[in-house]
């Protein structure tokens, strides 16, 4: 899907922007699939003209939305020639941390119920929209890091997104089908933390280059 505007092509967005993102995340909760560009002008103090120069149309908000969202989980760049456990284990647990912070926020689970709702109906833009710019590309983010390690003699996998696979199920479980679900699951900074770094060191038990799994060129 070609949208007119992209967070990741380089373009640093203002802090104008981010508050017109931010207003669009607090509509989705409020709203749900009821978001119009309108609605949008409104709360954020803009003139819907502005909306459609900055980000094109109604698909092209909510995709910069949506990558707004997932640029709060952060991933490090890594020294290739002095990458070693204690930095990638800080790594993954930073960046699991962070993934668990941004599915547990209300506005995620707001904007991620409006793509489900619309993944089974025949408004497939939101649900498109969000694997692309959620789940897919996180995944396209955290593999440079994965294989990197592997570089270093640190993992060991023969396919980046099988073990990127395995490091999604270990952070995320069960919390977000939960939450969409309506459980009122509420971690705390603490457990976020602890859970992250229990993740990690699954991930690490299951691919560190220490248990002899096999390794191999993609």
């Amino acid at each position: 899907m070609q949208t007119s505007f992209e967070i990741n092509s380089g373009e640093e967005l203002t802090e104008r922007q981010k508050d017109v993102l931010n207003a669009v995340l607090l509509l989705l909760v409020e709203e749900g699939d009821r978001l119009t560009m309108t609605a949008v002008a409104r709360r954020a103090s803009c003139s819907k003209e502005t909306l459609y120069k900055w980000f094109g149309d109604r698909d092209g908000l909510l995709t910069a939305t949506v990558q707004w969202q997932a640029s709060k989980v952060r991933v490090a760049s890594v020294d290739r020639s002095r990458l070693d456990m204690p930095s990638l284990t800080e790594n993954l647990q930073r960046y699991a941390s962070d993934w668990l912070h941004v599915i547990s926020s209300d506005t995620s689970i707001a904007l991620n119920r409006v793509a489900v709702a619309h993944a089974g109906s025949d408004k497939r833009d939101l649900g498109a929209i969000v694997l692309e710019n959620g789940r897919l590309a996180m995944g396209r983010r955290l593999k440079p890091v994965l294989l990197a390690g592997r570089e270093a003699g640190l993992l060991a996998f023969d396919d980046a997104e099988e073990a990127f696979r395995t490091f999604f199920g270990l952070v995320a479980r069960d919390v977000q089908i939960r939450l969409l679900l309506g459980d009122r699951l509420k971690p705390t900074d603490a457990e976020i933390d602890r859970d992250a770094a229990e993740a990690t060191r699954q991930f690490l038990a299951l691919y560190g280059a220490q248990t002899g799994a096999a390794s191999a060129d993609l």
